[in-house]
């Protein structure tokens, strides 16, 4: 089956803070050859082809405070997808307590060619839905990307980083920004693991363009953790959060994946299919 990884993690390593580093790098015995990916996008794509794996979305968001990465971050993105861009999804960030005039920056980031947004609640210390009350220009990057057609991906879950907030990753907050951004495709990474699972299945039955995306969600506990996955199958997209802590390979995770109980329809909807529609 063809394969789109919709959120992958080959960033500017060096641009990550001492103590953020050392949590990354952890446990990792091949930092050199991330690295080195990360330095030559024709590396990415040899690697892309031994996985298997077509397309990917290159995740990227702009937390100076929390994990060292400023807005120059989009600018490194957008060059590094440039080598192919049928095969590397740039994703841009705005972060609205560092950015003055957001409806101006995300347009900016847009015509840079960010496919995708990304939002980083834990990373970047606000509620996804805190335009309501204490950040109301946060509002909007969503009014922006909501025109433009762009889709938003929005970390659901917790995270291990140190300064990482993790009670700002509750899947219901996203419920207010759907809501109030009706036609603005949204896509929930990490499916609010470990602790808000059913929160997040909610939140994608109810609102018809928010998805399901299962990056860092070991696929073994896929099941256990959404047991009616095959009911929302059409509204899931794959991720696998390579390289962070745990991931081995893109591969690896989409071969535990076919081996759950699902059907093939279902399958080639939530590794492909369902992706190229969003994005």
């Amino acid at each position: 089956m063809s394969v789109f990884d919709a959120h992958i993690h080959i960033q500017p390593f060096h641009m990550m803070k001492p103590d953020v580093q050392r949590t990354f790098w952890q446990k990792k015995d091949n930092r050199a050859e991330l690295e080195a990916l990360a330095g030559d996008p024709a590396k990415l794509l040899r690697q892309m082809d031994v996985d298997g794996i077509e397309r990917v979305g290159l995740i990227n968001y702009v937390s100076p405070d929390v994990m060292g990465f400023t807005s120059e971050v989009n600018e490194w993105m957008m060059r590094y997808a440039s080598a192919a861009p049928d095969r590397l999804l740039p994703f841009g960030s705005v972060h609205p307590a560092f950015t003055p005039d957001v409806a101006g920056e995300t347009d900016r980031i847009i015509a840079l060619g960010a496919r995708a947004l990304k939002v980083h609640p834990p990373h970047q210390r606000f509620r996804a839905n805190a335009y309501q009350q204490e950040l109301p220009r946060l509002a909007r990057l969503y009014e922006r990307a909501e025109a433009a057609g762009i889709p938003v991906t929005i970390h659901t879950g917790t995270s291990v980083f140190p300064g990482a907030r993790s009670r700002l990753g509750d899947p219901m907050d996203v419920d207010d920004v759907a809501v109030d951004f009706p036609k603005l495709k949204i896509l929930l990474a990490h499916g609010g693991r470990p602790l808000w699972m059913e929160a997040a299945f909610f939140v994608v039955r109810r609102h018809p363009n928010v998805f399901l995306e299962v990056s860092g969600i070991p696929p073994a506990k896929l099941l256990e953790y959404f047991p009616r996955l095959e009911e929302i199958a059409h509204k899931t997209v794959w991720g696998t959060d390579w390289p962070s802590p745990g991931i081995k390979s893109m591969r690896q995770n989409v071969d535990q994946f076919l081996e759950l109980p699902l059907s093939e329809s279902a399958q080639r909807a939530i590794l492909y299919d369902n992706a190229l529609r969003v994005f």
